[in-house]
């Protein structure tokens, strides 16, 4: 699951064509709802579906904006990075804030990834910029549109303690919320039991994933990695959902 591109899909599909290897469709959409950001995965949609297909460009093209006010600001404060030099380190996909962060890590501005978005291109930072962001219910819609799942990532990073997460689902399924992210690196196994329960009261799916991000995430591992393993069966359980929508 890309941030807001499925454009790795079929290049995924296609190497594994010849693998006893399975690749699922899927999105991670960043939205807001109410003043809140927050993420939704998509699973299992169609990805030539023209709604979806229409938001992710104008999405892209929000990004592509930002990058570009991104590096007019830095220009400012005396590091330059051309247009060029982001297209190459970024080769094929969404180009973003990473990359930016690897390039001023290349140039010694800064002496890690996490400083480069302390400092620079976290929100509050230097070269700060904002882009367009769907709301969760247009989000929620045009994937089910699609005919996919729609799944609230990462609970606990919204609400550590999950005291909120009734009343943000009595809001979400409503708008066609289909499940929650239970198994994930950082929550614990009481965690994960609080998420459960919460998707069998509300009737829903779960789910599970790394949040892999590469090296600039520092102790984040792909599957099989810390406390990172989904239930096989899940899949299937998210298959027939699809199928009774």
């Amino acid at each position: 699951t890309d941030h807001d591109t499925i454009d790795g899909f079929i290049p995924a599909q296609q190497a594994a064509a010849d693998l006893p290897l399975e690749v699922v469709a899927g999105l991670e959409f960043s939205v807001l709802h109410k003043g809140t950001s927050m993420h939704i995965l998509g699973y299992l949609m169609d990805i030539g579906h023209s709604d979806l297909n229409r938001m992710l460009a104008d999405l892209q093209k929000g990004r592509k904006e930002r990058n570009a006010k991104i590096l007019d600001k830095l220009q400012s404060l005396g590091i330059s990075i051309e247009p060029d030099e982001l297209r190459q380190i970024s080769v094929t996909g969404q180009t973003g804030r990473p990359h930016i962060a690897r390039l001023l890590l290349a140039k010694g501005a800064v002496a890690t990834m996490l400083q480069a978005f302390e400092q620079y291109l976290g929100r509050g930072g230097l070269a700060y910029a904002s882009r367009p962001v769907p709301t969760a219910e247009d989000a929620i819609a045009v994937l089910r549109a699609a005919g996919g799942l729609c799944i609230l990532a990462h609970p606990q990073q919204l609400d550590p303690d999950l005291k909120q997460l009734p009343a943000l689902l009595d809001v979400l399924v409503p708008m066609g919320l289909d499940g929650l992210e239970a198994y994930y690196p950082t929550h614990s196994s009481r965690t994960r039991r609080k998420i459960i329960a919460a998707a069998e009261q509300y009737g829903l799916v779960l789910t599970g994933g790394s949040d892999f991000h590469g090296d600039i995430r520092p102790g984040t591992t792909l599957a099989g990695g810390r406390n990172v393993y989904v239930p096989e069966q899940l899949l299937s359980i998210m298959k027939d959902r699809v199928a009774a929508s």
